[in-house]
């Protein structure tokens, strides 16, 4: 398959899984990742309206084995099972190890992974090119470029029309510390390549041609994300930005809240699952355990926000 062939199949909901974990030993829990997947599926995600993403930041990558990764990403392309699409996150500071992650996400059948720029050295230009120009050469699988200006690197437009020069690169998900330079990017460069929103500018950025959006509250919620993927397609905006403000605002809320407390972002979309019935977990430190302190500010957002099968007790 051509890389820019997956535009259609990376197109709708980019949905960042957590990865669920065994309390007290913190090993992973394949069944509950599966399980997940089903309840999504079941829901009615499906390639053409979003693609799953595992082993990303919310699913805590940097605190995964390269081995831990790896079964995550089989377990859950296994039970995908070719209805959606499944984006494996190979984000690494170590070349090699992303060269394996990706060689095995493809035998998979990954439909892409994710990669982004090195981080801890914070790069220069060039040698994100190289970095990402080298393993495109190593291993031709479509790549979706993770834009994390939060860990020191920020991309420039210069530096994006170079990599469009990769055959490999798929997708761009793509952030901005400036409200300007996002919706700048967008605007350039929506027309040649798929770009993903993980600026919360959903509205926005689907005006400018934008084809996927990054949205978490899909993990508990996803007959209500569908419905949102609609209303952004057949261009109904205020309606959207209504759902917007009555769902998404709320959930980002949390979010700040407990950032407040400790890192991480997977402990939310976890709590919010164990509140409907599904197995949980804490994150792996340093991310702290948040639930017994947040757990009951999680169960209002959900109740107020109108999830289904919230747990009152």
């Amino acid at each position: 398959m051509e890389p820019r062939t997956v535009t259609p199949l990376i197109s709708g909901i980019y949905l960042p899984l957590p990865t669920f974990f065994v309390d007290p030993g913190l090993d992973v829990n394949l069944p509950a990742m599966r399980r997940h997947v089903r309840f999504l599926i079941d829901a009615g995600i499906r390639s053409g309206n979003g693609a799953l993403l595992a082993g990303g930041g919310a699913g805590e990558f940097s605190t995964l084995s390269t081995n831990e990764r790896l079964s995550i990403a089989e377990a859950v392309i296994a039970e995908a099972a070719g209805k959606v699409g499944v984006v494996v996150g190979v984000q690494h500071t170590n070349p090699h190890e992303i060269v394996t992650l990706c060689r095995e996400a493809k035998k998979m059948g990954a439909l892409a992974v994710q990669i982004a720029p090195p981080f801890y050295e914070v790069p220069t230009a060039d040698d994100v090119y190289e970095f990402l120009a080298g393993v495109a050469e190593a291993v031709d699988i479509p790549q979706v470029l993770y834009t994390t200006y939060w860990t020191g690197f920020r991309i420039t437009f210069d530096l994006l029309e170079r990599l469009l020069a990769i055959p490999q690169l798929a997708a761009v998900k793509i952030a901005s510390p400036s409200g300007r330079e996002f919706e700048g990017f967008v605007r350039r460069f929506s027309g040649r390549i798929c770009m993903i929103d993980n600026q919360l500018e959903f509205i926005k950025s689907h005006m400018l041609g934008g084809r996927a959006v990054n949205l978490h509250p899909a993990n508990w919620y996803p007959s209500w994300a569908l419905k949102f993927w609609e209303l952004l397609e057949t261009r109904k905006y205020f309606e959207a930005q209504k759902e917007m403000s009555r769902v998404v605002g709320p959930c980002y809320d949390l979010y700040g809240k407990i950032g407040e407390y400790t890192g991480g972002e997977g402990h939310l979309d976890k709590m919010c699952l164990e509140l409907i019935g599904f197995d949980s977990s804490r994150c792996r430190p340093p991310v702290r355990d948040v639930r017994d302190r947040y757990r009951e500010h999680v169960r209002r957002m959900l109740l107020e926000t109108g999830v289904p099968g919230v747990r009152t007790a």
